[in-house]
């Protein structure tokens, strides 16, 4: 019960920032999303999920460049004004669901990014789990984890103890984020 109760005062906080989310916080989105997309390039018959997509900031970065984009996102209110940003881009979709708890199949997409989502979930854990059981067999997993909530060691640690291979892992200082790219450790999951 505790675990929805704090969902859902996630939820209610991003419906209240979602008009002006992008006026507060684009500039600190983008620099986030362009150090992910420093060791990542989408391609064009690829299928990608942005879990916690926000406002869709990432969809202009990848949409043109791959097969699928799809953002799930826990507000519906933030997913109104990601649905403005992807009017123009035929290949991408927004859906309203629990990042814990997603409508895919196993093993759906070949890149799964989680920018700012980890910190705002009550098990990350769990949540490092639903990501690894969606992603395909040598899928690249994009994983961000704010200083404020994470040590450095504590944040490798919720990689690894997910089973998911860190192939590169940078430190920004400036953004206050840890930024990892991963790899399922085993296919079978």
């Amino acid at each position: 019960m505790q675990e929805w109760k704090t969902k859902n005062k996630t939820m209610r906080h991003y419906d209240h920032l979602a008009p002006f989310y992008d006026a507060q916080y684009s500039e600190e989105q983008e620099a986030k999303i362009e150090a992910a997309l420093n060791n990542t390039k989408p391609s064009q018959s690829q299928l990608i999920l942005d879990l916690g997509c926000g406002t869709g900031l990432l969809f202009q970065h990848i949409a043109k460049s791959t097969k699928l984009v799809v953002g799930i996102d826990i507000s519906s209110k933030i997913l109104q004004e990601a649905k403005k940003r992807i009017k123009q881009l035929p290949n991408a979709a927004v859906i309203r669901a629990d990042a814990d708890h997603t409508p895919f199949q196993n093993q759906t997409f070949d890149q799964v990014f989680a920018i700012t989502l980890l910190q705002n979930m009550p098990n990350p854990l769990k949540t490092l789990r639903e990501i690894k059981r969606v992603a395909r067999p040598q899928s690249t997993i994009i994983v961000t984890g704010l200083e404020k909530k994470f040590t450095q060691e504590s944040f490798v640690n919720l990689i690894n103890k997910a089973e998911l291979k860190i192939s590169t892992r940078k430190t920004d200082s400036q953004l206050k984020e840890y930024i990892v790219l991963c790899k399922k450790l085993r296919e079978n999951t």
